[in-house]
């Protein structure tokens, strides 16, 4: 079961190039009820970068590195071996750190690279982006659906008994809905994909993690423009989202999710200052709309505290201080829940 009160979480990329010493601060820092996750470290290079980690994983498409970005080829190369090799690194890294535990986490996390974003991101044989070809589109949906159960089986593996939780990503869907994203040349943008075309590429991927043993899956969205009530009409568990913009509106889309049993991922932290927040400052962040919007306290069982985006970006100790600033956030959270 989920913790029922607050709890913390951080969004995947991680800072340095060790699985180890990363997999060892994450668990340490976020032991249970917290939810540690398994990191990405993009500094150690092609493949180890979120689009080259969900590509690796694909059934019977394969990609390779051009100076454009991840294009997709005929047949596997170095790169998508590459990718393959990191993430078996990690797994293994992962097994060992998890088994030397005298109590284990109750829960891992693990993000992945959604199907929208995904074809924005990746580029065809001619150089424009799979995103422009419906085709395409509709095969890497269903290439990421056929191969999600394979890489949550290889987690499952490397934590026996552990309740998973699924992070889908997906940081272009605004762009995507909106059609800014632009061609090749720059000259012009790709045309908007259908929100109904959206929802069954997620509901496909959604479904095929919940079927590989997913027990949440959350969509983690931008905060400007994010289509919270679409991903959670695909199917999702719930939304994460960064605090600092969020509208009134989106705030009352939120509540509503809350209050229909859905779960809330709380971007609380600003991590882009420089400076840490303090406690207090993460607490008011959701107390103070929370309490606006007439949600009671009990029901903040149902939020994850974040950072505001990915850790990557900042020293290994400071991404360490941002997962022990969490936790006191979460603490203060839960004090207020008990008045």
């Amino acid at each position: 079961m989920a913790a029922q009160e607050v709890t913390a979480t951080g969004l995947g990329p991680w800072p340095g190039e060790d699985p180890l010493e990363a997999a060892r601060i994450i668990r340490g820092e976020l032991g249970s009820p917290h939810l540690p996750f398994l990191a990405e470290l993009p500094e150690r290079g092609v493949g180890s970068d979120a689009l080259g980690r969900t590509a690796s994983f694909l059934e019977e498409l394969a990609v390779d590195v051009q100076p454009h970005g991840w294009r997709l080829v005929d047949r596997p190369g170095k790169d998508m071996r590459r990718a393959a090799s990191a993430l078996s690194t990690d797994l293994n890294v992962l097994a060992d750190v998890a088994g030397a535990e005298d109590v284990s986490a109750r829960e891992l996390k693990v993000q992945l690279v959604g199907p929208l974003t995904l074809a924005a991101g990746l580029y065809l044989h001619n150089g424009e982006r799979a995103l422009l070809d419906h085709g395409a589109r509709r095969d890497l949906a269903a290439s990421l659906a056929a191969g999600v159960g394979g890489y949550l089986g290889r987690v499952a593996a490397a934590v026996p008994g552990t309740r998973l939780v699924v992070q889908v990503d997906e940081p272009a869907i605004t762009a995507v809905l909106a059609g800014t994203i632009p061609t090749a040349s720059g000259y012009r943008t790709l045309r908007a994909i259908a929100v109904s075309e959206a929802r069954e590429a997620w509901r496909l991927v959604l479904d095929a993690l919940r079927a590989a043993g997913a027990a949440e899956v959350v969509v983690s969205l931008p905060d400007i423009e994010a289509p919270i009530e679409l991903a959670l009409s695909a199917g999702a568990d719930g939304v994460a989202l960064p605090l600092k913009a969020l509208t009134n509106r989106q705030w009352e889309q939120l509540a509503g999710a809350v209050e229909a049993g859905k779960h809330f991922w709380a971007g609380a932290l600003e991590v882009s200052g420089g400076t840490l927040p303090q406690v207090a400052e993460g607490v008011e962040s959701l107390w103070r709309p929370w309490r606006q919007l007439g949600l009671p306290a009990q029901l903040l069982s149902a939020v994850r505290v974040t950072p505001s985006a990915g850790l990557a970006g900042l020293t290994p100790a400071q991404a360490t201080a941002v997962l022990g600033r969490l936790t006191q956030v979460a603490d203060g959270l839960n004090q207020r829940v008990l008045g």
